[in-house]
């Protein structure tokens, strides 16, 4: 039964990178084989897909953190960043064009024309 245990730990672990018709297949193998009653096949692989998801999630975040962590360390900014950044460089576009809009209306004054 041990060795069952450990197959069934592998397989759940394997559910990370594998497809369910592919555990049900391993299963089904193992039923074929009498190592697993045909009555526990079933909740075994529904346990097994609970347990490969659960797996995915964890694998999914770690590798989110490490994405995150290089990100960090290459100093890329982050979409925050970039929107902040963004909305300066309006504000400023903004002044400019009203700083240029006084400065077309002064050059038309009689005292500010050099001619």
């Amino acid at each position: 039964m041990s060795d069952l245990f450990k197959k069934a730990i592998s397989l759940g672990v394997g559910l990370t990178i594998v497809s369910k018709e592919k555990v049900e297949k391993a299963v089904e193998d193992l039923v074929k084989r009498g190592e697993l009653a045909p009555s526990e096949s079933k909740a075994l692989v529904d346990r097994l897909i609970e347990r490969g998801e659960e797996e995915r999630g964890v694998f999914k975040s770690a590798i989110q953190e490490q994405v995150q962590r290089v990100l960090n360390d290459l100093k890329v900014p982050s979409h925050k960043d970039i929107e902040a950044l963004e909305a300066k460089i309006a504000g400023l576009e903004h002044r400019i064009a009203a700083l240029e809009g006084i400065s077309r209306l002064e050059g038309t004054l009689p005292e500010t024309r050099n001619e």
